[in-house]
């Protein structure tokens, strides 16, 4: 009888630990506030870059390549003879996540065409062309070449994303 009266005391307690917490009460002129936690800084991806003319990489927090849309990331900075030009990428939390930037990238470039065998955009922003793609939960690309020489370095930035 002890046993079975500790058990029901038992789950009672367990069960008791299960529901919502209440919400705390606001007099009349209180809102409510949702404080938003800052979001986690991004990895440092520099290794993920070919080292080749590699000039410099930065990590930004936020607004990758100044657009609203993107996340932080990592860009890298090359520079051969007279030749600048830049890749970058950011890994997010899916796949699905990385494609749903996709078509953001679509409207924000001027003359955007879709590159079929890659899956990604080649397109114009501020006049610089500009290649992004997805690789699995990465999105990624190549600004300041034109498409062909796009094309071949982010195939090579692709290898190296995992």
């Amino acid at each position: 009888m002890r046993s079975q009266i500790g058990v029901i005391v038992a789950v009672g307690l367990i069960l008791s630990g299960c529901g919502s917490e209440p919400k705390p009460a606001t007099t009349s002129g209180e809102q409510s506030k949702v404080v938003q936690a800052p979001a986690a800084k991004p990895a440092d991806e520099s290794s993920r870059f070919p080292t080749a003319s590699l000039a410099d990489t930065k990590v930004v927090d936020n607004h990758l390549l100044g657009k609203d849309f993107m996340p932080g990331g990592t860009v890298a900075h090359y520079k051969k003879g007279k030749l600048e030009y830049d890749m970058f990428a950011t890994k997010l939390a899916s796949p699905n996540n990385a494609a749903i930037l996709l078509p953001d990238w679509r409207k924000a470039l001027e003359g955007a065409k879709f590159v079929a065998s890659f899956g990604g955009y080649y397109g114009s922003d501020g006049g610089r062309p500009v290649f992004v793609f997805t690789k699995g939960a990465w999105l990624a690309g190549v600004v300041g070449l034109p498409e062909k020489d796009a094309d071949m370095h982010a195939r090579v930035l692709a290898a190296a994303l995992h």
